[in-house]
């Protein structure tokens, strides 16, 4: 495969990273790492090959990291490395010293029980119960927590990896994957298509492979590899659904794993093998927008990525239009719109959300001395997807589809920052006509904050039958009378979504007792009715509210539902008691952000 335009001639400046790639920057690796659950430790070598024109230097993102030998060109000796002070969140910079004809360096290093991207799991917190399991979570600027790299988005490179892992568990990576376990412990791994720091990734664990067609498959544990095969056995279908729309799915397989329910996210697009969570299987197949979600990830993001983390709509606003345009091809428009619909509220709370941070509310953000973290907001996914979709209507799906599928192959293999993207925007689509400049209004939707002005709001047809079902039961229907019997998930979350602010204990009693929210086995479900059950002291559900926070480790629940807790003394000291029983099974990524609220 020709990936001859993956290397950029400028690379931006990226505040999330110490790197300068523009002298000296990483090409390829190959890695060496053996994972010790005993030790909870991943030690390794990595020997990377430099590109760079007579540098003195190459800088790589370490964080938390022991780096115990360097050396430079296959010579044995020790090379002066430096390690700067370390600065919050974003770590230390490592600096290698390079001859005029250097261009390979190697790095040997081990992980610390500090390293914010590994999760050890206990074989208690898995799904089996026996044996340990690890993950890696690497977006947004992890990666350089159990590695060292050039830890921008804008900086791809190749890479090998040989895995040393107990002989009972099965690895894999954001690579070409195994799919049965060998007897010695020993793999192999190879990604020929260059990506970034972030999209790296491993995970160790007694682990099953089924297969879902000729190019995807799932891996999860031996108890829930059934379950799991079952929800996501439309997968092959998505996956030619985005390629009959914008193109070539350019890394070969796409399988998917389901983790633990620790896993912070609801899911990872990491290449060749998405990181899933469990939560998203409910049995009937209805919370797999998420797999069209990181399918779609193969291109916008995976292929053409955001320059740096301020530029992160350019991957998830492309990303949720192209999911839901996954879901209108299988499952219809009316499907698509609920899924617009429910974004749509979810965008008008975050708005409410940061009313004190307008300018977080900006497509294009700011966020230099702030972890990156800060930016993966519903900004990102639902403003960037409604853009879009404004610029879809005023030009028309055809013309639209055609340039989207453009941008997607000229940049392949490549960044793109939000400059480029005005820029390709103009000379590709505006070409020079003024009324349509003005009626897309891109400084309006992407460097102004909130919505601009007279944005119509997105309505589906299929929650106008459900806001009918609502009335009935406000003017006195009994809840068992209500006709929900052919609902899927997204009309239960507009049901819920849209109950009345004020609801007394026998009114949240019968809706329990007609649709029993609070031992549902629907996690999105679940959610939003703990949540209500919250703010309306429905205390039946304080048991099934402790255990669904212990569980799941889901930032997307576990945030709305603590911050409900914190609104009332007496959920202060139920939520400090919970989090300190819950703590244990969340991933860094989700204690980051709870820590300050409860500790």
């Amino acid at each position: 495969m020709d990936f001859s335009n993956s290397t950029p001639t400028t690379f931006p400046q990226d505040p999330h990273s110490f790197s300068r790639p523009e002298i000296a920057r990483i090409t390829h690796v190959d890695w060496e790492l053996q994972v010790d659950f005993e030790k909870k430790q991943l030690t390794g070598t990595g020997f990377y090959q430099i590109n760079h024109q007579d540098a003195p230097e190459v800088i790589f993102d370490v964080r938390h990291l022991h780096i115990t030998e360097v050396r430079v060109d296959g010579i044995d000796q020790d090379v002066d490395f430096i390690l700067t002070e370390e600065k919050p969140f974003l770590g230390q910079a490592l600096h290698i010293p390079l001859q005029p004809a250097s261009n390979r360096v190697e790095i040997q290093f081990q992980t610390t029980p500090q390293a914010a991207a590994l999760q050890w799991l206990e074989p208690s917190q898995t799904a089996g119960k026996t044996h340990p399991f690890l993950f890696t979570q690497s977006q947004a600027i992890l990666a350089r927590t159990w590695l060292p790299c050039q830890d921008s988005p804008s900086i791809r490179f190749t890479y090998t990896a040989k895995v040393q892992v107990p002989s009972h568990l099965l690895p894999l990576m954001s690579a070409d994957n195994p799919q049965e376990k060998d007897a010695s412990g020993r793999y192999f791994f190879k990604m020929e298509q260059p990506i970034p720091s972030y999209l790296l990734s491993l995970a160790v664990g007694d682990l099953t492979f089924a297969p879902l067609g000729t190019r995807c498959g799932v891996y999860a544990e031996p108890s829930s590899i059934e379950a799991a095969a079952y929800e996501f056995a439309d997968t092959e279908k998505m996956l030619e659904a985005a390629e009959s729309l914008y193109g070539p799915y350019l890394w070969g397989r796409y399988d998917l794993l389901v983790l633990p329910p620790s896993f912070p996210f609801g899911g990872m697009e990491n290449p060749k093998l998405t990181f899933a969570t469990p939560t998203i299987i409910a049995g009937d197949r209805s919370l797999t927008s998420l797999v069209a979600h990181e399918l779609a990830h193969s291109w916008s993001g995976n292929l053409v990525t955001n320059a740096t983390w301020n530029d992160f709509w350019l991957n998830e606003g492309f990303t949720v239009y192209f999911e839901r345009r996954i879901m209108e091809a299988l499952y219809g428009q009316d499907y698509a719109e609920m899924l617009h619909t429910l974004g749509y509220q979810d965008l008008l709370h975050t708005l409410e959300d940061l009313q004190d941070k307008p300018q977080d509310t900006c497509l294009k953000l700011n966020l230099e001395n702030r972890d990156p973290d800060e930016g993966l907001t519903e900004i990102a996914y639902e403003k960037g997807n409604y853009f879009l979709r404004h610029i879809e209507k005023l030009v028309g799906r055809e013309q639209f589809d055609a340039f989207v599928n453009k941008y997607f192959g000229t940049f392949r293999f490549q960044s793109m920052d939000t400059a480029g993207f005005e820029l390709f925007l103009e000379n590709e689509l505006i070409n020079g006509d003024e009324e349509l400049r003005q009626k897309i209004n891109a400084e309006g939707w992407i460097h102004t904050p909130g919505l601009p002005q007279g944005t119509p709001p997105t309505k589906a047809v299929l929650f106008e039958k459900v806001a009918q079902e609502l009335g009935k039961w406000q003017q006195g229907t009994s809840a068992r009378d209500l006709a929900t019997g052919d609902w899927s998930t997204h009309e239960w979350l507009y049901f819920l979504t849209n109950l009345p602010r004020e609801l007394s204990v026998s009114q949240m009693q019968e809706l329990n007792q007609a649709f029993g929210f609070t031992d549902s086995g629907n996690a999105e479900i679940q959610a939003e009715w703990l949540r209500h059950a919250i703010k309306h002291r429905y205390e039946m559900a304080y048991p099934a509210l402790e255990a669904f926070l212990v569980r799941v480790g889901r930032r997307k629940f576990l945030l709305p539902l603590y911050k409900a807790l914190l609104q009332t003394e007496e959920g202060k000291t139920r939520a400090r008691d919970i989090y300190r029983k819950a703590r244990p099974n969340y991933h860094a990524v989700s204690t980051s952000t709870l820590d300050p609220l409860l500790q």
